[in-house]
């Protein structure tokens, strides 16, 4: 093994042998054939150098967004080689990697739920950009732009955030009887996906706490806290996200922190004069052409466009609510905020209804 070792070492330090900047050696590559000879690629001096936006990257629900990626050689190698491009995305776990997209010169193949939607923009010589059209909830995250020169193989990362809300959510039947996939779903139910934790930072920055514990999309269990108080971690604990961790998937139950973003229409209210029972506000919305608006749609409304309503009103989930921009007398808390009155059994309300643009 010595002898081996220094042999080795006397190879690599001849100069026959060219050394890669990340400190591979690859200019004598077996060519598998087991014929004994050798296929020789001679290191050609450039470095491939990938890069991204260092800032975030921000869309909105059903919008179009282009996260750019560009390459270059150092020193240049002059006219267009043909490279192979592949777009990744991140996902919140750090498990595999999702395949959004491959493409070698104009053939391209994109994966999944990015099908139809995603391609690559080549509109420069060494532009490697990722185009994706009606942006969904779940493409918020992470992605990698790579981008292999023969035995050369380089990435960077990109981050594409949406523009939304964060709101806690239980089910009709109480707190904490939710698991993780069923805390999906109530989010998929509300027009929602269950918010990471970058959202939910976000979201504590911008003023929101809640000292129930929720889970998030990575399978951890979280809650934000701007005012310490005792049944909230403590008063002797600084504000900040408190975090229980990962839990158990099916067994563990908490409430959920749902995400919705920027939305494709409009909310409005329908009220009578007597008020309507859920059935009744159901028919409404249907009569006018839209449906029974979901959670996460008045959210977004009051987030985005300003709807403020002081009457409460139904939702789609058997809940009651009403959205409060400007906080005034009988009309709640005086913070802005959307107001629940829960899941009356009973009770006579106006409806708020969700009409595609």
């Amino acid at each position: 093994l010595p002898l081996l070792l220094k042999a080795t070492l006397l190879r690599l330090a001849s100069g026959s042998y060219h050394p890669f900047y990340n400190g591979f050696y690859y200019n004598n590559i077996m060519n598998d054939n087991g014929d004994g000879q050798d296929k020789v690629d001679y290191f050609n001096g450039a470095r491939l150098v990938v890069e991204t936006s260092k800032d975030p990257v921000y869309s909105y629900n059903g919008a179009n967004v282009t996260l750019p990626c560009h390459y270059r050689y150092e020193p240049d190698l002059g006219p267009k080689r043909k490279i192979r491009i592949k777009w990744s995305k991140l996902r919140d776990d750090y498990t595999k990697e999702q395949d959004v997209m491959v493409a070698i010169g104009k053939t391209y193949m994109a994966f999944g739920d990015f099908k139809g939607r995603a391609h690559i923009r080549q509109a420069s010589r060494h532009e490697a950009s990722l185009v994706i059209s009606d942006v969904r909830l779940k493409d918020d995250g992470k992605y990698r732009c790579e981008v292999i020169d023969g035995l050369e193989d380089e990435s960077d990362v990109v981050d594409l955030r949406l523009q939304g809300i964060v709101f806690p959510y239980q089910p009709p039947r109480g707190q904490y009887r939710l698991n993780f996939h069923e805390a999906e779903q109530v989010c998929r139910d509300q027009g929602a996906i269950l918010a990471n934790f970058n959202q939910l930072f976000q979201a504590w920055s911008e003023g929101l706490d809640w000292c129930n514990a929720g889970w998030l999309a990575d399978g951890t269990v979280q809650y934000p806290i701007r005012l310490p108080r005792k049944p909230c971690g403590g008063v002797h604990l600084a504000p900040g996200i408190r975090s229980y961790g990962p839990r158990h998937r099916h067994l563990h139950r908490f409430d959920a922190f749902c995400f919705s973003s920027a939305l494709k229409g409009e909310v409005f209210y329908l009220d009578r004069l007597a008020g309507m029972t859920l059935e009744e506000a159901k028919q409404s919305c249907q009569d006018a052409g839209a449906e029974i608006a979901r959670v996460g749609q008045l959210y977004s409304a009051w987030k985005f466009l300003g709807l403020d309503r002081c009457s409460a009103g139904w939702l789609a989930d058997g809940s009651v609510r009403y959205p409060i921009v400007t906080p005034r007398a009988n009309c709640g808390p005086a913070e802005p905020g959307v107001r629940s009155f829960g899941f009356p059994s009973k009770g006579r309300f106006g409806v708020f209804c969700y009409r595609e643009r």
